[in-house]
C-alpha cells in the first residue's frame, strides 16, 4: 500500500496543527461560528444532532492493520467505543468531543491518516474496486491511478472551492463493485481493439434529490492523459457548475442542462490547451506508484492443501459461509473473503473498538496486514490461503464478524439517519432491525438468493436507495415516519435508477411490505433468476398491485 514521503508527512502534520490552533481559537470565543464552519469542514467534521461527527479517509477503502488498532483506539479514547464504515470506503466517528479532534487528528497523522477533503466542496475520497489487484476478471489493477488522481486532487488550488462536493470512483474490473457510474467522475480501465490498456470516462452520475446514472464522453484515453483530462472536467464545472442554488450545484445538473455531447466538446476543447502541459502523466511516474501494490509474497503451496475441501464437506456452516462470504482469487489456492459487518441487531456498517483489534490481528496473521473498506459498508481481506479459511471463520465467529449473508437480504446499506444525523427526515437503523428481526431464517435467505436493500434517511441518499434492488427512502409526513420504495435500481455495470412503487408506507409496515414484495417474486421468478432479474421481464405492476390490494390507479392519486 501507499507509505507517505515526506512532503505528504509535512502537509498532514502542519494540518494538525493549524486546525488544532483554529479549534482553540474557536473554543476561546476568536472565531465566530461561521468563521469556524469552513475550517472544520476542511478536516472532515461536521455537526451532527447530538454530537460533532468526524469522518476519516481511507483512499481506495485500503487500510494496514496499524492503521485499523488506531481507528480502534481512538473509538475507545475519543468515542464510544465503535465506528461506522460508510458507503465512500471511508470511517466515520459520531461522538467525538470538539476539544479532543486535534487529538485524534495527530493520532491519525502518525499511522499515515487524516481527514482531509472528507467534506466540502471539494474532491472527495477516490473510491474503488475493494477486490482490486486479486479479482479474475481485472483488466489492471486501479489502486495506482486512484493513488495518482489523490495525489493530484490533494489541495488543489483551483478545485478546493468548487461549486459543490466532487467524488471519484475507478474500477479496473470488467464486474463494477464500485458503483462507477453513479459518481461525479466514473473511470473505468478498459482495453481497446488494439489491445491498448486506457480508460472510458463518464461524468454526471449521482444519487440525491436529483440522482442521474453517468454520461460516458471518453470511450478510450490514453493512460498519459488522465490527469489532464480530469483537470479539463474540472475546470468546465468550475465555470460552468451552478452557485446559486445548492440543489442544483453538482456537475449532474450541468450535464443534464447542457447535454452531454455539449458537455464533452466543451471538456475536449478545455483538454486540448492543458493535454501535453505539466500534467502529461509519463510511464515512469506510473510505474514509481505501482510500486507500492505490488502483491504480497504468495504460497505457491497453497493449491496443494486439502483441508479446505474436507471441511467444506463435513461442516454446513462453514460451507454457508464460504458460499456468502468467500469469492475467487487470481492466485491459486487463495481466496477473497468478506467480514460481514451486518450482524443482525447491531447497526450495518458498525464494528467496536474490540472488534477492530481483533481484525486487524487476523489481519496479520491470515491476509497480509491488510484490510479493504467496501463501499457497501463491509471489510475484506484479500490474501486468504484456502487452508486458513476455516481458522479464520471460526475466529471471526467469536466476534460476530462471520454473518454468512454477503450478497442476501440482510446485507443492506443503511445510513445514520434520524438517530444521528442532522439532515435526515426518518431514522433507517430502526428500519433495518424491523427488517432483520422479520427475516431471520437463513434458509430462507439463502432461498431468496442475491438482493441488494440500500436505505436512506432522507433525499441526500447516502444510504444509495436509487440504485438498490429494493430502496427504502425515509420521508416526513407532518411529523410521522413514513418510507418510499423503489424497486429494480442497480450500482453494477448494469446500472439503472429504481423506479418509484407508489405512496410511502407506515414505519410499522415496512419489513411486512418487503415480505409481499419477495413473495411476488417467488412467485414469478423462474430458476436461478435474480430479484433485480425478475423484476425487469415482469415490471413493476405484479409488485404494485400485491401492495395496493388492486388499488394501484387510487394510492397513485392519494
Amino acid at each position: 500500500m501507499y507509505i507517505y514521503d515526506e512532503y505528504d508527512r509535512t502537509i498532514v502534520n502542519e494540518r494538525v496543527e493549524q486546525f488544532r490552533d483554529q479549534t482553540r481559537r474557536f473554543l476561546t470565543g476568536e472565531l465566530s461560528e461561521d468563521e469556524f464552519r469552513p475550517l472544520r469542514l476542511m478536516n472532515g467534521l461536521y455537526i451532527q444532532r447530538y454530537a460533532p461527527m468526524l469522518r476519516v479517509s481511507i483512499p481506495y477503502g485500503l487500510l494496514s492493520s496499524d492503521q485499523l488498532r488506531m481507528l480502534g483506539h481512538i473509538a475507545r479514547k475519543y468515542d464510544k467505543g465503535y465506528g461506522h464504515f460508510s458507503t465512500r470506503q471511508n470511517i466515520q466517528y459520531n461522538w467525538p468531543r470538539l476539544e479532543t479532534v486535534p487529538d485524534i487528528l495527530a493520532d491519525l497523522a502518525s499511522v499515515e491518516m487524516h481527514a482531509i477533503q472528507t467534506s466540502g466542496n471539494c474532491i472527495r475520497n477516490i473510491t474503488s474496486d475493494h477486490f482490486a489487484g486479486v479479482a479474475e476478471d481485472e483488466i489492471e489493477d486501479p489502486r495506482s491511478y486512484c493513488e495518482i488522481i489523490r495525489q493530484w486532487s490533494t489541495f488543489h488550488p483551483e478545485f478546493s472551492y468548487l461549486p459543490r462536493k466532487f467524488k471519484i470512483a475507478v474500477s479496473g474490473a470488467v464486474k463494477d463493485r464500485a458503483a462507477v457510474q453513479v459518481h461525479d467522475i466514473g473511470i473505468y480501465v478498459v482495453k481497446n481493439d488494439q489491445g491498448e490498456v486506457g480508460f472510458r470516462i463518464l461524468v454526471g452520475g449521482g444519487l440525491g434529490r436529483l440522482p442521474y446514472i453517468g454520461a460516458f464522453i471518453k470511450e478510450f484515453l490514453e493512460k498519459k492523459y488522465l490527469l489532464s483530462y480530469l483537470e479539463a472536467i474540472l475546470r468546465v464545472y468550475n465555470l460552468f457548475g451552478r452557485r446559486d442554488n445548492i440543489h442544483k450545484a453538482r456537475i449532474k445538473i450541468l450535464v443534464k442542462a447542457i447535454g452531454p455531447e455539449k458537455f464533452a466538446e466543451m471538456v475536449e476543447q478545455e483538454w486540448l490547451q492543458i493535454r501535453d502541459s505539466v500534467l502529461l502523466l509519463d510511464q515512469k511516474e506510473i510505474d514509481r506508484v505501482k510500486k507500492y501494490f505490488l502483491d504480497p509474497p504468495y504460497d505457491s503451496k497453497a493449491a496443494a492443501d486439502t483441508s479446505f475441501g474436507q471441511k467444506l464437506s463435513t461442516d454446513t456452516g462453514f460451507a454457508n459461509w464460504v458460499k456468502r462470504n468467500v469469492k475467487p482469487h487470481k492466485v491459486a489456492g487463495y481466496r477473497g473473503v468478506y467480514i460481514s459487518l451486518k450482524m443482525p441487531g447491531i447497526p450495518p456498517g458498525d464494528v467496536t473498538d474490540t472488534q477492530m483489534e481483533f481484525i486487524a490481528d487476523l489481519a496479520d496473521k491470515y491476509s497480509a496486514s491488510e484490510i479493504r473498506a467496501t463501499h457497501d459498508q463491509n471489510l475484506v481481506f484479500a490474501h486468504v490461503k484456502q487452508g486458513d479459511l476455516y481458522a479464520l471463520w471460526t475466529a471471526l465467529k467469536t466476534q460476530n464478524l462471520a454473518t454468512p449473508n454477503i450478497g442476501l437480504l440482510t446485507d443492506m446499506i443503511c445510513c445514520p439517519g434520524l438517530d444521528f444525523c442532522s439532515l435526515a427526515n426518518a431514522g433507517s437503523i430502526p428500519i433495518a432491525n424491523q427488517i432483520n428481526s422479520k427475516f431471520n431464517d437463513m434458509d430462507y435467505l439463502h432461498d431468496i438468493g442475491d438482493i441488494q436493500i440500500k436505505m436512506s434517511g432522507c433525499m441526500n441518499a447516502c444510504g444509495h436507495h436509487h440504485v438498490g434492488h429494493i430502496g427504502i427512502l425515509g420521508v416526513d409526513k407532518k411529523g410521522e415516519e413514513f418510507y418510499q420504495l423503489t424497486l429494480g435500481g442497480s450500482p453494477a455495470e448494469d446500472a439503472a435508477l429504481g423506479d418509484r412503487l407508489g405512496p410511502a408506507i407506515a414505519q410499522k409496515e415496512v419489513a411486512d411490505t418487503i415480505g409481499k414484495l419477495l413473495d411476488v417474486y417467488v412467485e414469478k421468478r423462474h430458476e436461478d433468476e435474480r430479484f433485480l432479474d425478475t423484476y425487469r421481464r415482469i415490471g413493476i405492476e405484479p409488485f404494485k398491485q400485491r401492495i395496493y390490494n388492486g388499488s394501484v390507479a387510487q394510492a397513485e392519486g392519494e
